[in-house]
């Protein structure tokens, strides 16, 4: 039976839950992140970069906005103030027959939150290989 991928991501965005997310993902999964300039490929970098995400963004100011769903995608633009300065971006994602994630794309804005984004993403990673 297939996963029912936008309530699942939903539910682990709601509860800031990252025990779900490996098995949302495909293990072919590709990430694209606004400050990588190349994909990430697999489940684990990108389970990696997602736990990572949860903790800088998911606090209690975050929400999707709108919400753009076909059969087996999903845009989801989202809005949320991290130490002050407004974010606005869109997670993109893609899942196969199975309901699991083959695609996650995330695009940032204005250029001010980019940065602090990448500071802030760059330093949850680091102290996660520690």
């Amino acid at each position: 039976m297939a996963i029912d991928t936008l309530a699942t991501w939903h539910h682990l965005v709601s509860t800031r839950n990252t025990q779900g997310l490996a098995d949302l993902l495909a293990d072919e999964v590709v990430f694209h992140s606004p400050v990588v300039h190349t994909p990430q490929v697999g489940r684990p970098v990108t389970t990696q970069y997602l736990s990572a995400a949860f903790h800088v963004f998911f606090n209690e100011s975050f929400r999707y906005v709108r919400e753009t769903t076909g059969p087996s995608s999903a845009v989801l633009e989202f809005q949320v103030d991290i130490d002050g300065i407004a974010v606005n971006g869109v997670d993109s994602f893609q899942w196969n027959a199975a309901g699991k994630i083959t695609e996650f794309k995330v695009f940032i804005r204005p250029l001010k939150a980019i940065n602090l984004v990448h500071q802030k993403m760059a330093a949850m990673l680091q102290a996660r290989k520690a």
